[in-house]
């Protein structure tokens, strides 16, 4: 059947070197050691901040946990000698800008947290395969992090036809697009 215009997306994607940021609707067990009245689950709020005894706003979207504890650390300095803090994150939406986002025919489309390694077979059992009129052979990744550039992807060889070499890694902040096709 046609192809997509777009050069295929490159098997490998992910780079080792890949730290998680936190983001609004994420979920930081924070832990002040020997300090259990200091100690709580936090969300992180819409605009990106925390909120703790002794510290009444936080940044904490874009920040890796470590970066989050160091601050703590700094802040709570003021009010405890020597605070030692753990910052774990328990509950995993991330930033925006890493999201993926799947488009189209999809049976759910949605965005989705991204995870290192994570394919576009992964990204399509987590939103329930294509629909009966979609084209997955004509679907498309726009990659943000090459600045918008567009890749075919081959949905239906991949979940149809079981052709494993379809399956590509995904970026954060990809877009997969998944056309009607017209019968």
């Amino acid at each position: 059947m046609g192809r997509s215009a777009e050069p295929p997306a490159p098997l490998v994607a992910s780079t080792a070197d890949y730290k998680y940021l936190v983001g609004p609707g994420d979920t930081l067990n924070i832990i002040v050691w020997r300090n259990p009245e200091l100690s709580l689950t936090v969300p992180v709020r819409p605009d990106g901040k925390v909120s703790t005894p002794l510290v009444d706003e936080l940044v904490a979207q874009g920040k890796t946990s470590s970066d989050i504890a160091r601050e703590l650390e700094k802040v709570l300095g003021k009010f405890v000698r020597d605070p030692v803090v753990t910052v774990i994150v328990t509950q995993f939406v991330g930033p925006y800008s890493e999201q993926i986002r799947v488009v189209g025919e999809a049976a759910k489309p949605q965005f989705l947290p991204y995870k290192q390694k994570m394919t576009v077979m992964d990204v399509m059992i987590a939103v329930g395969g294509l629909t009966d009129f979609a084209d997955g052979n004509k679907a498309t990744i726009v990659r943000a992090a090459d600045g918008n550039k567009r890749y075919s992807v081959r949905l239906r060889d991949l979940l149809k036809g079981g052709d494993i070499t379809a399956n590509v890694e995904m970026l954060p902040g990809d877009v997969l697009i998944i056309p009607q096709g017209w019968f």
